[in-house]
């Protein structure tokens, strides 16, 4: 059974974390995206100073590395909060792949991996990268077509492959690389935590997107010729990468649905006062059954998105890692899809003012649209559902 009450603690959190987001952020976010563009960080440093000042900076982490120890459903109640603006998660240094990737290391890095990079990328010192997916006809949605290759010399490994879509991957100060070790086809992958500075390590550029760059938003094409790293830099063991991306992606597709949460919120919110105030063929637009039509299809959608999200949170915080994979699944289809759904019913409720960029909507939805892609495709989130539900391995009514 799900308990919806957050408690007296998550509740205030929460609430300083919505006060934090519309004093502080908000009012800087459209200064923080026009610095980016010139790579400066000065307005996002002042904020993580802010947040970190008001104990709200990294909660997700554990309390020795300066965190709160929030677990999974904590993150929920706070991430949907921060996901209320394009740069809000990167304020209090919660943003992907960095914390995806501060997490895995917290659970299987060797000690000078975590000296060397953990400790640096919690401070904000730096920034990471996933370097999983590859050109065709290497790994995309099917991780057996891995190509990047690592091979045992002396006391450590010699990575050679071609990568693209490491977000990130141009400014990171480090990689989490997967490579294949062997042909076992489901121990034949092994991460390592390798330096984007490196000897070999070529950032090939950065892909032009749908989406404007922002933050560590940024798709890097990387090549690895003959890259050295010692034994250390494995995580969690050889064979193990199969295994560790995906107990890293259950949890980050569920911290995207947070966030993407929040966002679909604002946006829907940011419809009503035009939609009470404009009037058309005699009456508020508010009024016209039609609108209110995608208005409940958007209220509707996002508190089942909540739902859904909050269920496998759940599971996860009892330990349910392998049964929450359908339900992961799940949420992370349909809130993605929902995020581009009120994004373009805003886009279309607001008529031209909602496809100006007077507006934020636009620039939001070319951002959205990644989240049908990023992390398996709606399609293989499917075809997992349905092969569970013929396995009588998930249920619908819980």
């Amino acid at each position: 059974m799900i308990d919806f009450d957050l408690g007296p603690e998550l509740t205030t959190l929460r609430d300083q974390v919505r006060r934090f987001m519309d004093d502080e952020v908000l009012p800087v976010e459209a200064r923080v995206v026009e610095e980016d563009r010139a790579k400066d960080r000065t307005t996002l440093r002042a904020l993580r100073a802010k947040a970190r000042a008001a104990g709200l900076y990294t909660p997700h982490l554990p309390a020795d590395l300066g965190g709160l120890g929030l677990g999974i459903m904590g993150m929920c109640a706070l991430f949907r909060e921060m996901g209320r603006s394009m740069v809000g998660a990167a304020a209090f240094n919660c943003d992907a792949p960095d914390q995806g990737n501060m997490d895995l290391l917290i659970r299987v890095a060797s000690p000078e991996v975590r000296e060397r990079w953990l400790v640096p990328l919690v401070n904000g010192e730096i920034t990471s990268g996933f370097s999983m997916t590859e050109p065709a006809p290497g790994a995309g949605s099917d991780p057996g077509n891995l190509r990047t290759t690592a091979r045992r010399e002396g006391d450590g490994w010699v990575l050679d492959g071609h990568k693209w879509f490491t977000t990130g991957g141009g400014d990171a100060a480090f990689l989490i690389v997967m490579a294949r070790t062997s042909d076992d086809p489901r121990m034949g992958a092994t991460l390592f935590a390798v330096d984007r500075h490196a000897e070999g390590v070529e950032h090939v550029r950065d892909v032009p997107v749908m989406a404007p760059s922002l933050l560590a938003h940024r798709e890097a094409e990387i090549k690895y010729h003959g890259v050295r790293v010692s034994a250390a830099a494995v995580l969690g063991g050889e064979g193990q990468g199969f295994r560790l991306a995906q107990a890293r992606l259950v949890p980050a597709r569920l911290t995207h649905c947070m966030r993407w949460l929040g966002l679909a919120d604002r946006a829907l919110e940011m419809c009503k006062p035009y939609l009470l105030a404009r009037t058309s063929f005699g009456k508020e637009l508010a009024r016209h059954q039609l609108v209110q039509k995608m208005i409940f299809d958007n209220v509707a959608g996002l508190h089942a998105g909540n739902l859904m999200t909050l269920h496998c949170a759940s599971m996860l915080e009892k330990g349910l890692d392998k049964e929450a994979r359908p339900y992961s699944s799940m949420a992370k289809t349909h809130v993605a899809r929902l995020l581009c759904k009120v994004l373009d019913d805003a886009i279309q409720l607001h008529g031209a003012l909602g496809f100006s960029e007077d507006m934020p909507f636009s620039t939001w939805y070319r951002g959205a649209r990644a989240a049908r892609i990023a992390d398996g495709p709606d399609e293989v989130h499917e075809v997992t559902v349905a092969r569970d539900f013929f396995r009588g391995t998930v249920k619908t009514l819980v």
